[in-house]
């Protein structure tokens, strides 16, 4: 019996998959369960169109990211902190005041989660590097300034 899958199902596939199961297994639990539906013609045209609807909304914002990471190759974001008169920094710079100075400085919006620094800690004022994964495949490098106020 061939079924197309609902939801991602561990040793068997992902949603939106044509597989081939028991019929048992099929009729009496994937189809019931809610997790697959029977691949007739009408849900199989229908589950191309799914599918071509996703890699169109995936390539729009696939599109998206490289537009953003031209932008932010070429840009420099300052980042201010009390210093010490060391030259040591209180605390430490980190992601999420990252994301803050580009949303404020440059109105871009990046996640805190997917900005990584080099190294383990900012805690001196100088220039360092950030990488940013801005989607699947689409990373750039971040320069940004520590600096004392």
């Amino acid at each position: 019996m061939d079924i197309i899958l609902t939801k991602d199902i561990p040793n068997l596939g992902f949603a939106t998959d044509v597989v081939k199961v028991r019929s048992g297994y099929g009729r009496n639990y994937l189809i019931p369960q809610g997790l697959a539906i029977p691949a007739s013609e009408a849900n199989l045209k229908m589950n191309e169109e799914t599918l071509k609807q996703k890699a169109f909304k995936a390539d729009k914002i696939k599109k998206e990211a490289e537009a953003m990471m031209q932008l932010l190759e070429n840009i420099t974001v300052k980042i201010g902190a009390k210093v010490a008169s060391t030259g040591k920094i209180f605390g430490s710079v980190n992601a999420l005041q990252i994301s803050e100075a580009l949303k404020d400085q440059f109105n871009y919006d990046v996640d805190r989660r997917k900005i990584f620094i080099d190294g383990e800690n900012v805690k001196e004022v100088g220039e360092y590097k950030a990488k940013v994964m801005l989607h699947k495949g689409v990373t750039v490098m971040v320069n940004f300034e520590v600096f004392a106020e």
